[in-house]
């Protein structure tokens, strides 16, 4: 399954381009022909993603005379990153899924930020905290946010009204609209009210009940619980009232969004579809709320978003870091980058701009991203909830098994993956 306020600028852009034109080369760094520092920028992004990348790093060429970066499509990036690591052949900058931090930070493969930050005054204030927070470890700091992004609600303006309900605001709201919204012809499912596909998205609902999917020291699972509880009734009574039936998505054939061909009237997912959603013109007229706030007023959403870091085994340490924070600690580069990859940048600054801030789509997200949560760093989190929760929500989902013994399955199975992370 996959998966504030901004601070003054205390480096301008002036001064770093007349630090690198005067040829103050980076102390660690080797410099190729011409005196030119060569940078070699790995990702897993290819076609559409890959002339995103390219914009940044033309631009950044064309005004760094003396740093050279080239982006190189990697897949299977992360294997060979470990490999890489050891054989003197790793990249200088990676873009980086923010929750891979936990896992790999431990494993002395990437490079702490702090005194860099701290040298050329790049404050965390600069950037959405929970993205810092996900890119940190032990206190430390392994890159910075390049994309912050937040699960919102998504509906059909058209349904809505047809059924004569309002965005939902509550969880009864929710529920109720829900039922409303969905179709059955002769018995069967012809229109969901809401997408119940991701079972991934229990720890937004959890935490909007007011729970907590694991401890703080990451050592035991806290989901199965009266909040836990809580939540797959709100599942229950929805699949019970017709709302969905699992399959119902995956059968409509591969490549088909339910959502765009007003198969589902409501949907969790983030401002990575705005896009394609507003591709379909007026054959989808949709609007975005922010999540419904849980029975004791709860808001919750789930953060994620991407990041840049830099290896520990990287041979251009200095010059990748003028690159990095080029990118995202500067204003203009990073509401350049957001113009240009339709992301939410991770600069608060950025992303306050009026380009978001004035769009009826967009505002929504960022209202959710005031409050939105990343997963929990720890090391067994990820494994945790893909190999122990989810498989057993979706036994829950299709009925094969009950509440509890869903939610007492996946804490057991649960806590002996965090267990064993923790004994890594």
């Amino acid at each position: 399954m996959r998966w504030t306020l901004p601070g003054r600028l205390a480096v301008t852009t002036v001064a770093l381009l007349t630090v690198i034109s005067t040829g103050c080369a980076p102390s660690d760094d080797s410099s190729g022909s011409g005196g030119v520092v060569e940078l070699t920028f790995w990702g897993d992004w290819s076609g559409e993603g890959e002339q995103q990348f390219r914009t940044m790093t033309d631009a950044f060429n064309k005004t760094h005379p003396g740093i050279r970066v080239e982006y190189v499509v990697q897949e299977d990036m992360l294997t060979k990153f470990l490999t890489a690591s050891t054989s003197g052949q790793a990249p200088d900058v990676m873009f980086w899924d923010r929750w891979r931090t936990a896992t790999y930070a431990p494993k002395n493969v990437l490079e702490p930020l702090d005194e860099r930050m701290k040298k050329d005054g790049v404050e965390r204030e600069r950037f959405y905290g929970e993205a810092v927070r996900e890119l940190t470890h032990d206190g430390k700091v392994y890159g910075l946010p390049l994309t912050v992004d937040a699960r919102a609600l998504f509906y059909n303006k058209a349904h809505l009204k047809e059924a004569g309900v309002e965005p939902p605001r509550t969880w009864a709201e929710l529920e109720q609209a829900a039922i409303k919204l969905t179709k059955r012809e002769g018995g069967k499912l012809v229109r969901a009210g809401l997408s119940m596909d991701d079972a991934g998205l229990f720890s937004m609902y959890l935490r909007q009940a007011g729970g907590q999917m694991v401890t703080d020291d990451c050592s035991r699972t806290t989901f199965n619980s009266p909040q836990g509880a809580q939540t797959l009734d709100l599942w229950s009574r929805m699949i019970k009232g017709g709302v969905y039936q699992t399959g119902f998505e995956t059968g409509l054939g591969e490549g088909t969004d339910a959502f765009a061909t007003g198969k589902v009237s409501m949907i969790f997912t983030g401002p990575w579809n705005i896009t394609t959603y507003r591709k379909y013109g007026k054959d989808l007229d949709f609007g975005i709320v922010p999540p419904p706030a849980g029975p004791q007023g709860d808001r919750a959403s789930l953060m994620g978003g991407f990041g840049l870091v830099i290896p520990r085994a990287a041979k251009q340490k200095d010059a990748a870091w003028e690159f990095v924070k080029w990118w995202t600690a500067e204003k203009d580069n990073a509401l350049k980058w957001a113009r240009t990859s339709l992301n939410i940048p991770g600069n608060v600054a950025a992303a306050k701009d009026p380009f978001f801030t004035d769009d009826p789509f967009w505002k929504p997200i960022l209202d959710t991203l005031e409050y939105a949560k990343v997963r929990p760093a720890c090391a067994g989190y990820p494994p945790m909830e893909d190999d122990a929760l989810i498989p057993n929500l979706q036994l829950f989902l299709g009925g094969k098994a009950t509440a509890q013994q869903a939610l007492a399955k996946a804490q057991e199975q649960g806590d002996r993956v965090l267990t064993q992370n923790n004994l890594d």
